[in-house]
């Protein structure tokens, strides 16, 4: 690990199991010797979650795509200036849920804003941080838009499983234009199976990781 630290982010359309999968990684990473700071995005500080309720609250329905796309960069900047980028100094692992790869996956790919455009908010909004590793959890659009609408849905899941088609094929592009940092982790199995694919991505990064044990997980539990 540098003296700077590592930025972990995790992505994937709504439904593919990535909230899980950060709660079993977090609980792999805090079992290592380097600090551990565990993000969401949109949020983090109390003024990203004032912009996180404002983003997904579904009454929200004629917010424009362009108001949405700055809300989400207003946020990740507060986020950044005021707890990435200090993490990341003292040398901190930074565990983040969604990051920018997030904003030009469902702003671009699934809103249809100008690829360019989003990539120059991006810039802005994460005030030049690029996350040292991008896991992305990939799953069949169809299945993950089942699983997270079994509940009820947000604002964005509520955009149905077409826009999530769109925001996956996105994800895509971003790992076959950027291999080296974002990397394709298949959603498909066991959480066990998922985590363990994980874990194995993550290795090269944070060796310490392989002798971790993660606490009430058990091998054939439900799908991820």
């Amino acid at each position: 690990m540098s003296a700077r630290g590592l930025f972990i982010t995790l992505e994937g359309i709504d439904g593919v199991g990535k909230s899980t999968q950060a709660d079993l990684l977090a609980e792999a990473l805090m079992q290592t010797d380097k600090e551990l700071v565990r993000l969401r995005e949109p949020g983090g500080t109390a003024i990203s979650e004032k912009i996180r309720a404002l983003l997904l609250d579904a009454s929200n329905t004629d917010m424009a795509d362009e108001c949405e796309l700055l809300l989400y960069e207003a946020s990740r900047a507060q986020l950044v200036r005021q707890v990435i980028e200090p993490a990341l100094a003292r040398g901190a692992i930074v565990l983040c849920d969604r990051f920018y790869d997030s904003t030009f996956a469902y702003q671009a790919g699934g809103r249809g804003i100008d690829e360019k455009v989003v990539r120059r908010a991006n810039d802005l909004g994460s005030c030049g941080v690029v996350p040292t590793r991008t896991l992305i959890f990939d799953l069949e659009p169809a299945e993950a838009f089942q699983r997270a609408t079994t509940n009820g849905a947000d604002r964005m899941e509520a955009e149905g499983a077409a826009f999530q088609r769109c925001v996956r094929e996105a994800y895509i592009r971003l790992s076959v234009a950027e291999p080296s940092r974002v990397h394709v982790v298949s959603a498909y199995g066991t959480i066990a199976e998922v985590h363990a694919r994980t874990v194995a991505d993550l290795c090269d990064l944070v060796p310490e990781i392989q002798e971790a044990k993660t606490f009430g997980l058990e091998v054939g539990a439900q799908d991820a």
